[in-house]
C-alpha cells in the first residue's frame, strides 16, 4: 500500500537558524586565526537581543559583537520595524574558557591519538532517490526556501518578503519506495503588512504557487518534475498573516533544528547538534564522516539506501564500533555486519583522522548553518577574516568535503563491484 513521508526546512531568517549561523561564524573566526581552537558556543536571539555563551580554548581574541551583527545584517534583519536588526540589537557575551577536565581527555602528545570530545552516537545516511543522494522531501523543502531567499533579495518579482520562513513537503511513495507524487506543500513566509489581510493572503498564495514553485521545479531533473501535479494541496501561510516573525516573534537557540540539518527524519539521528562546535566534537565531525561513508557507498552501487552509525567514549580515539543498515538493498551477497567490517577497514574513524581526511580544521562552517549540512555542493572558496586590531587573513578553503565522491573506487575495489 502506498505511504506518505514528510520533511520540513526553515530559512536562514528563522530564529533558530540565526543562532546557528552566529555560532558557526564564531567557529570560523576562531579557526581562521587559530586552527587549534576548541570551541563550544551557543547563541540565543530574542526581541532586540543576542546572548552568546559557551567555552573556548584559543590563542586568538575576537570582536564577537561585530561578528554577530555582520551575520544578522547578511541574513537581512536590517530594519527597525522587524524589532530585531543587526545595527541596533544588544549583544551580550558570556563566553568563558574551556574546562581543563574536558580538554585533558581530548588533547594528546600524539595528535593521532586525540580523544573524542564527547561520548555519543552519530549517523550518516544516503539514498539514490536524488542526484545529491538526499531524501527527496527534504531536498525540495530546502530548495523552496533557498529560492524564496533569492526572490527576497532580488525584490523584483516579490517585494514584500521578510527573512523568516518555513517549508514542508509531503510525498507519496509506492510499496517499493519509489516517489509517486507530491501530495502537499506548506510554505509560511514572513511578510510586510501591505493591505487587508485576505488580500495579502491571496497575493502571497498566488506568488508562491505561480512564481516560487515553478522556479524550484525547473531546478529538478525531468523525472522529479513530473511529481508536481495539478493535485498538490498548497497550504500557504495557513494561520493567516505573518508580519511579526524572526526573533521578535519566537526566541531562537543554537542546535534546535537538527533534523532540518540532516535528513529530514529519514534514517536516524544521534541527538547531537552541529553548529557552534569545533571538529574535535564528534557530534559534528563523525556525523560528517558517516555521511561521507554512506554517500560513497550508494554512489559506488553497493546499496540503494544506507544508514551508517558510529559511537564514541569521551577521551577515547577508537570508536566503539560501526553499524551499517542497507535496508535490504545491498548489491553484494554479504550481511550488513560483514559490510560494516569491510567499511571499517577502509575508513579510519578516529577523530584526528576524520579532521585530516575532511579538512575540518578550516573555517568552513558558517555556510553549513542554513539549508542543511548534507547534500550541499563541494567547492573551493576564498574567505576573508578581520581581527579586532584590523589585521586581515585571506584563506582558500574547501567547503562540504564530506560530500565528495572520492572513495567510490576504493569501495568498488574492496567489494568487487
Amino acid at each position: 500500500m502506498p505511504y506518505l513521508f514528510t520533511s520540513e526546512s526553515v530559512s536562514e531568517g528563522h530564529p533558530d537558524k540565526i543562532s546557528d549561523q552566529i555560532s558557526d561564524a564564531l567557529i570560523d573566526n576562531f579557526l581562521a586565526f587559530d586552527p587549534r581552537s576548541k570551541v563550544a558556543c551557543e547563541t540565543l536571539v530574542t526581541t532586540g537581543q543576542v546572548v552568546l555563551a559557551g567555552e573556548v580554548k584559543s590563542d586568538t581574541y575576537l570582536d564577537v559583537q561585530k561578528i554577530a551583527r555582520d551575520v544578522i545584517n547578511r541574513i537581512g534583519y536590517t530594519k527597525s520595524e522587524y524589532m530585531f536588526d543587526g545595527n541596533s540589537c544588544g549583544v551580550f557575551s558570556a563566553i568563558h574558557e574551556q574546562s581543563p577536565d574536558i580538554n585533558q581527555g581530548v588533547d594528546r602528545t600524539s595528535p593521532e591519538e586525540q580523544g573524542a570530545g564527547d561520548q555519543g552516537m552519530m549517523f550518516g545516511y544516503a539514498t539514490k532517490e536524488t542526484e545529491n543522494y538526499m531524501p527527496l522531501a527534504l531536498d525540495i523543502s530546502h530548495r523552496l526556501l533557498k529560492e524564496l531567499a533569492a526572490l527576497r533579495r532580488e525584490s523584483s518579482e516579490i517585494e514584500y518578503l521578510r527573512p523568516d520562513s518555513k517549508a514542508q513537503v509531503t510525498i507519496e511513495y509506492s510499496d517499493d519506495n519509489v516517489p509517486q507524487k507530491i501530495v502537499a506543500i506548506v510554505v509560511s513566509t514572513q511578510h510586510d503588512d501591505f493591505g487587508p489581510e485576505q488580500e495579502m493572503l491571496d497575493k502571497i498564495k498566488e506568488d508562491m504557487v505561480h512564481i516560487l514553485i515553478p522556479r524550484v521545479k525547473a531546478q529538478l531533473p525531468e523525472e522529479l518534475q513530473r511529481l508536481f501535479t495539478e493535485d498538490i494541496t498548497y497550504h500557504i501561510n495557513p494561520t493567516g498573516k505573518f508580519v511579526i516573525g524572526g526573533p521578535h516573534g519566537d526566541t531562537g537557540l543554537t542546535g534546535r533544528k537538527i533534523i532540518v540539518d540532516t535528513y529530514g527524519g529519514k534514517g536516524a539521528h544521534g541527538g547531537g547538534a552541529f553548529s557552534g562546535k569545533d571538529p574535535s566534537k564528534v557530534d559534528r565531525s563523525a556525523a560528517y564522516a558517516t555521511r561521507h561513508i554512506a554517500k560513497n557507498m550508494v554512489a559506488a552501487g553497493l546499496a540503494d539506501e544506507v544508514l551508517v552509525q558510529v559511537s564514541y567514549a569521551i577521551g577515547v580515539a577508537k570508536p566503539m564500533g560501526i553499524y551499517i543498515n542497507t535496508y535490504g538493498t545491498a548489491k553484494v551477497d554479504m550481511k550488513d555486519g560483514e559490510i560494516a567490517d569491510k567499511i571499517e577497514s577502509i575508513f579510519d574513524m578516529r577523530p584526528y583522522a576524520i579532521e585530516q581526511r575532511l579538512k575540518l580544521r578550516n573555517p568552513i562552517y558558517e555556510e553549513t548553518a542554513a539549508y542543511g549540512h548534507m547534500g550541499r555542493e563541494n567547492e573551493v572558496v576564498t574567505k576573508k577574516f578581520v581581527s579586532p586590531d584590523g589585521s586581515a587573513i585571506t584563506l582558500e578553503v574547501e567547503l562540504f568535503t564530506w560530500e565528495k565522491l572520492d572513495y567510490v573506487d576504493r569501495i568498488k575495489k574492496a567489494f568487487g563491484l
